[in-house]
């Protein structure tokens, strides 16, 4: 029961919050500060992201397979190779480094 309960909670939860954003003035959303930040959060949260699920195992810091993945894709965006070939990169490092028991 207690489940279900934090369910409803969640989805007014998210509700409410589309709604603010919702009922934020049109002229707010049009300032370059505004603009700006809008731009640069995402790439900011997606690289917190990436980096919390490479380095971190629970409360603890780790440095294994995931790490030689990111390193081999980082050296692949070096080098301007195409998105598939930068995804192709780290998983054939991830995988050779886990096979090897890293």
């Amino acid at each position: 029961m207690n489940t279900w309960i934090a369910i409803g909670v969640t989805a007014l939860g998210c509700y409410a919050v589309k709604l603010a954003g919702l009922m934020v003035p049109a002229g707010a959303l049009q300032r370059p500060l505004v603009r700006r930040l809008a731009a640069l959060l995402p790439v900011a949260l997606l690289a917190a992201l990436t980096a919390q699920q490479t380095f971190a195992d629970g409360r603890t810091l780790v440095l294994d397979a995931r790490a030689a993945g990111v390193a081999a894709a980082a050296v692949a965006l070096v080098l301007r190779a195409p998105f598939l070939v930068v995804v192709g990169a780290a998983v054939i490092v991830t995988a050779g480094v886990r096979a090897l028991g890293g």
